[in-house]
């Protein structure tokens, strides 16, 4: 996924602005939106969706609302199992138990 984020950056800082160019204003996102659309995107394997929401904040902040989300739901996740966060996170890995 962050091999996905990375190759992306690089094309989004090298790619010209179209929205920009058309004196068109483009919508502000909240980075937590864009942390929740883009990994919607990656879950449902959508591209055209990826690379779109990736677009919405700077690469650091979606990586930084990615992380926040994740954490959030494993806590969720532990908080419904009644489990710890580190054995939701193993399990939603495919890890053995520690």
């Amino acid at each position: 996924m962050f091999d996905a984020m990375r190759k992306y950056a690089t094309r989004f800082r090298t790619s010209s602005r179209p929205e920009a160019a058309a004196g068109r204003e483009r919508r502000t996102h909240n980075l937590f939106e864009a942390a929740a659309a883009y990994v919607a995107a990656c879950a449902e394997d959508d591209q055209d969706r990826i690379d779109e929401t990736a677009t919405w904040v700077s690469p650091e902040a979606l990586s930084f609302g990615v992380r926040e989300l994740a954490c959030r739901a494993v806590i969720a996740l532990a908080r419904e199992r009644e489990e710890t966060p580190g054995a939701v996170a193993r399990d939603l890995l495919g890890l053995p138990a520690a």
